[in-house]
């Protein structure tokens, strides 16, 4: 193996190790190591943003949702949310886990998992503390729902939208063949829900006169962002099937421009704070990713994993796909989600490349068409997987990261092993039941 080679592997896995020990932050670690690969002369700063470019379609996709997102916060919508959740549950331990799991998983359909949780998770702590209730598992659960739903939409969970970017799967496409899938993952932990969080499940609260009762502020400003929010969603659907296709990343753009100039004009926030607050961290940490992976690519190592693939699993596309669920899954309980799915994908179409079920053009990053239908399966288990290995432990997604600030402000540190101990059997099941749907519905 060449130096080139060695630098690039060694940059990556120290770069994971980093993330994955908390020795740095996750967006200094993967920039420094995106870095280490410039200097190194292993790619050049052009090379770099152009691996960088070949993932605009993410990146332009998480900027919208994140600034459409931040621009309706003065509205108070989500603290409103979150009081009538514990309000309707009168009290039933039981009612209030269902309602978690029901306020959460629509939201996660259509935006980030990791930012619904930015917007949810600090309204948890004190509402439970208010009706004498522990909060850590309430946020473990939110966790488990938020990266669960992610898998409802194209657009629901980073990993999820990276992969079906990659192999050109519409929206409409995914709700018609995958949406299913990710339902069975949310009703899974409904009915884990009893014997995992059974002392909330069978508490009765009290004190809930004494509950905050935020108002919605700007209510006219809501309805118009409400519309605004029903045309991004209408052309997710049908913005890939109009005459002049809009791929979902243009839609969210379009959409975040629309509520800036309502949040300006109605006054109810500016562009400069709006800006400010969005979090940069995490579109720095993806762009660092994608020139991690760049490397790999240049220098020959996901060529070789992929031969090695094609050794191990040959033309057993139905093997192929269950041992992919579960090593993906796996790994992604431990290692972050996004730089693996995006290390895999090239891998894979490498590797159905070799073993001959598609031509070279797919390795093309402006590849348009689309893979031949009996290799899906390989791409769709990558979904489940990545997504789902992300319930397993504290590291395995950004929201459990964002999870467990939260609590830790609120004084109640989120321990690795206290979220194994709910982790292990959730993730568990979903690669179960997630195999099972993928064997019986997608390998036909």
């Amino acid at each position: 193996m060449s130096l080139p080679a060695l630098i690039s592997i060694s940059s990556f896995i120290g770069v994971m190790f980093a993330i994955m020990t908390e020795r740095l932050h996750i967006t200094a670690a993967a920039f420094l190591g995106a870095l280490i690969l410039v200097f190194a002369h292993i790619m050049t700063l052009q090379e770099a943003f152009d691996y960088i470019s070949k993932s605009h379609g993410t990146l332009a996709l998480f900027f919208g949702v994140m600034v459409l997102v931040r621009a309706f916060e003065p509205t108070k919508i989500f603290e409103y949310l979150a009081t009538q959740m514990v309000l309707m549950a009168k009290g039933s331990g039981k009612l209030l886990v269902i309602g978690i799991i029901g306020i959460t998983t629509p939201i996660c359909a259509i935006l980030p998992n990791a930012t619904t949780v930015m917007l949810l998770a600090p309204l948890i702590p004190p509402i439970a503390q208010e009706i004498g209730v522990d909060f850590v598992p309430l946020l473990i659960l939110m966790v488990f729902v938020a990266n669960s739903a992610g898998l409802l939409t194209l657009v629901g969970d980073p990993a999820t939208f990276i992969v079906g970017d990659a192999i050109n799967l519409s929206f409409t496409d995914y709700l018609t063949r995958l949406s299913l899938g990710g339902a069975i993952a949310v009703i899974t932990i409904l009915v884990m829900a009893p014997f995992l969080f059974a002392k909330i499940w069978n508490k009765q609260f009290t004190n809930l006169a004494e509950l905050p009762h935020p108002k919605i502020n700007h209510p006219r400003v809501l309805m118009l962002g409400g519309i605004i929010i029903a045309f991004v969603l209408l052309f997710f659907v049908i913005g890939e099937s109009l005459p002049t296709p809009i791929p979902p990343a243009s839609v969210a753009l379009f959409g975040a421009v629309l509520a800036l100039i309502l949040a300006h004009q109605s006054k109810i926030d500016t562009v400069n704070n709006i800006f400010r607050d969005l979090d940069w961290s995490t579109l720095l940490f993806f762009m660092s990713t994608f020139v991690l992976i760049g490397g790999l690519q240049k220098t020959g190592v996901t060529s070789y994993l992929s031969k090695l693939l094609a050794v191990v699993i040959g033309h057993n596309i139905i093997l192929g796909a269950l041992v992919l669920l579960f090593l993906v899954g796996i790994l992604s309980s431990v290692v972050p989600n996004i730089p693996l799915v995006v290390a895999m994908v090239p891998l894979l179409k490498e590797y159905i490349v070799n073993i001959n079920l598609a031509s070279p053009e797919i390795l093309n990053p402006d590849f348009s068409g689309h893979l031949p239908p009996e290799v899906l399966p390989l791409f769709y288990a990558m979904m489940f997987g990545a997504t789902l290995g992300g319930n397993g432990t504290l590291v395995g997604a950004s929201s459990n990261i964002v999870a467990a600030g939260v609590s830790e402000q609120h004084g109640k540190p989120i321990s690795f092993k206290t979220f194994l101990k709910y982790g292990l059997p959730v993730m568990t099941m979903q690669l179960v039941v997630s195999a099972l749907y993928v064997a019986i519905f997608l390998l036909k």
